[in-house]
């Protein structure tokens, strides 16, 4: 008999999987434990839509990524910062004043955890970020700390 599994299933297969299982397992076990449901052409077209539809959606946020990435890319933001006598930074630019001043400069909200700095900004001058939009989308910037 071929059902569709409505969750994981050890050793049959993923949700949203058709498989092939015997009369009986499906009967007294996978339907009352509302584990699968008998994969007719109803519950069939309903799992290719909702394939299509998972699908359609995977596609638009990776053109919505590609497009913050563009307008991302190559774009140059100054960080003012206080320093001490001998000229060295209070503190360091973190990721979250990195994310602030991009997000005000694209006018779009840019996630701090999304932002890969190599080492902690602790001096001035200009430094290249690299931020992972969504999987392999990334996209290069330049930071400038100044006084």
């Amino acid at each position: 008999m071929k059902v569709i599994l409505l969750c994981d299933v050890k050793g049959q297969g993923k949700k949203d999987q058709i498989v092939e299982v015997s009369d009986g397992y499906a009967r007294n076990f996978l339907f009352p434990q509302k584990k699968a449901i008998p994969a007719d052409a109803k519950a069939t077209s309903e799992l290719k839509s909702k394939a299509e539809a998972k699908e359609y959606k995977i596609n638009e946020d990776r053109k919505a990524a590609q497009a913050l990435a563009d307008k991302i890319s190559g774009k140059e933001i100054t960080i003012k910062m206080g320093h001490g006598q001998d000229g060295r930074l209070y503190g360091s630019v973190t990721a979250k004043d990195i994310a602030e001043q991009l997000s005000r400069a694209i006018g779009t909200e840019v996630d701090k955890r999304k932002i890969v700095l190599k080492d902690s900004i602790r001096a001035y001058g200009r430094y290249n970020v690299v931020i992972k939009i969504l999987g392999d989308i990334t996209a290069s910037f330049i930071v400038i700390v100044s006084e």
